[in-house]
């Protein structure tokens, strides 16, 4: 699906979701503690933009009806992190990322915390206690 902004006077800007995708799981994983997004879409264009390989954007559903979007984002948390504040800073960075690149109105960013990630140094200790 493409969100389409007519100009009358200049022509029609569409963006598809799978930008939008993009943009917002760049901007999740700006959050310190979150580690990577799982698989989905949108891989190929993140890879260009950030110039390496990565699963950024992959688990990002955008569903856009005429100038508003609603984002489900799929996250992986770092360990001892405190969730509900990292998933916070999250929904307001993908928020306003995604509004003042776009143009769209974000209506709704909802997080699902898939996974967690224990360094090996954490994992080594808990295997010790």
């Amino acid at each position: 699906m493409e969100n389409v902004k007519a100009d009358s006077a200049l022509g029609i800007v569409k963006i598809s979701d799978e930008v939008v995708s993009v943009i917002a799981g760049i901007a999740a994983e700006e959050i310190d503690g979150i580690i990577e997004l799982p698989q989905g879409v949108g891989n190929n264009i993140s890879q260009i933009l950030k110039g390496k390989k990565s699963n950024l954007g992959k688990s990002v559903k955008v569903t856009l009806v005429e100038d508003k979007a609603i984002i489900d984002l799929s996250v992986a948390v770092e360990y001892g992190v405190k969730i509900p504040d990292v998933v916070n800073s999250v929904q307001e960075n993908v928020k306003k990322t995604v509004e003042t690149i776009t143009g769209l109105n974000v209506e709704a960013v909802n997080i699902s915390v898939q996974n967690i990630y224990v360094p090996k140094q954490e994992q080594e200790n808990l295997k010790e206690d």
